[in-house]
């Protein structure tokens, strides 16, 4: 009977065990199965910052007051249509929003941005793109980073793509 008890035991840690690792293979494979989707979309984000940082904040705003009458004519006989600007600035809000939702979605599947700038490079986080030597930054610093890396949860979806200081007395 003790052994009898003894290996009941043992076979109900090994049961609690079994339905622990299950319930943690469960959960990684929830939390990792967008993966794949979600690295497709960084793209997708990616696009829509290139196209937000093509337009220079000056260009959304109105020019300066020395408009001439030549204009100011021409733009009174169109009052009711909106001006280049107007359409300018509607497309780049759009485009922010557009890109506020997406960047909302994926944190909601726990996928963050990180910018690695000032940090130690670290390749399991970091892909150098280039390296420069630039005084008064500590070697093997980040000094740039042109692409934003992503995690999904601890783990890297995408490394961030940098530039990274390089000892100056070489």
């Amino acid at each position: 009977i003790p052994h009898s008890q003894s290996r009941l035991r043992y076979l109900q840690a090994d049961f609690l065990n079994l339905q622990r690792n299950a319930a943690r293979e469960k959960e990684q494979t929830r939390d990792f199965a967008i993966t794949r989707f979600a690295s497709d979309l960084l793209e997708t984000v990616d696009v829509l910052s290139m196209a937000l940082k093509s337009i220079p904040p000056s260009a959304l705003s109105p020019p300066e007051a020395s408009e001439s009458p030549a204009s100011e004519s021409t733009s009174s006989s169109t009052s009711n249509s909106k001006s280049a600007l107007e359409y300018l600035r509607e497309l780049h809000q759009g485009v922010e929003i557009t890109q506020r939702q997406l960047l909302q979605t994926l944190f909601k599947y726990h996928v963050k941005p990180f910018d690695p700038t000032g940090d130690q490079f670290d390749p399991n986080l970091h892909e150098a793109l280039y390296q420069a030597p630039i005084p008064g930054k500590e070697p093997g610093s980040v000094i740039d980073c042109q692409k934003m890396g992503y995690m999904i949860k601890d783990r890297v979806l995408r490394a961030a793509q940098v530039g990274v200081a390089q000892d100056t007395q070489s």
